[in-house]
């Protein structure tokens, strides 16, 4: 019985590791795609508000 125990937390810890990692991984894509949508709207919005402060 004792080893079923230990078994057990020994795979509740690499299920702990995994999640952790999963969130590493959603992490660094949302980074990714926060990136990418930044360098390909940067000049747009900025051309964006130099006409909205010119009309001002």
């Amino acid at each position: 019985m004792d080893m079923i125990r230990k078994l057990y937390v020994k795979g509740n810890e690499f299920a702990r590791g995994q999640t952790m990692t999963e969130y590493a991984l959603i992490l660094a894509a949302v980074a990714v795609v926060v990136f990418a949508g930044y360098k390909t709207m940067g000049t747009t919005i900025t051309s964006l508000l130099t006409n909205l402060d010119s009309q001002l």
